[in-house]
């Protein structure tokens, strides 16, 4: 197997659940799992141990056992435990297991993988409450804000900067002042309706990661959030 690196969140491992499937009907109580990064491609990963596997992420309800020496699926993964999908002693098996049974040509893959684990809890919570960080990838973004109002893109020798707006509206009556000619009396009638801004959120973004956020007062929620960005590691 080549070693290479990979950029997780844009690759392999890119979407959180909550991105795969947004607003589409959710296809189980596994898939409902807040804690729970589920990867857009299974990782391969070599089973050294004979390792017990269990239908939850806690280790209550034991399945089996995962066989040794195979290629197991990496499916997803939970702060303690992996999702696999590999040979069991008699047949095939699915379930989680510890992550000490595994080995990979990459010698610190399960710290990278937990800490991919914890950006993506991290990215998935901030997309649930359709809010921005520095350090998400512009797929993330759009996940969380949508589509944007205005976009600005300029491409340079090292890549592409660009900048991304958008703008939230609000509808605003407006009325005039008459008087009757009969009585005198003044009223006020309806005019018309305009669509005047109620706040902004601009994100300034480099080779497709974000780099600077800029809020009106309405929008903000405090200080700027950073998380790091996605991470790299070897397979």
């Amino acid at each position: 197997m080549n070693i290479g690196f990979l950029l997780l969140c844009l690759a392999m491992l890119a979407m959180p659940l909550a991105g795969q499937i947004k607003r589409q009907e959710k296809k189980s109580n596994l898939d409902s799992d807040p804690e729970v990064v589920y990867l857009t491609k299974p990782l391969d990963l070599k089973v050294i141990r004979e390792v017990p596997v269990f239908s939850d992420k806690d280790g209550n309800h034991r399945l089996g056992m995962l066989q040794v020496d195979q290629m197991a699926k990496l499916e997803a993964l939970s702060g303690k435990s992996f999702r696999v999908r590999g040979k069991g002693t008699r047949d095939g098996i699915a379930g989680w297991v510890a992550p000490w049974a595994f080995s990979s040509p990459d010698p610190d893959f399960v710290a990278h993988l937990k800490q991919f684990y914890e950006r993506q809890i991290q990215v998935q919570k901030l997309i649930a409450v359709q809010a921005v960080a520095v350090g998400m990838t512009m797929a993330e973004v759009s996940l969380s804000l949508g589509k944007p109002t205005k976009t600005t893109v300029r491409k340079t020798g090292t890549g592409q900067t660009g900048r991304w707006e958008f703008i939230e509206y609000e509808e605003v009556k407006h009325y005039i002042t008459r008087v009757n000619p009969l009585t005198g009396a003044a009223f006020r009638q309806f005019s018309h309706i305009t669509q005047e801004e109620k706040g902004k959120t601009a994100v300034e973004f480099e080779n497709e990661l974000v780099t600077a956020l800029e809020q009106t007062e309405e929008q903000q929620g405090g200080q700027v959030k950073i998380i790091v960005p996605p991470l790299l590691f070897r397979y």
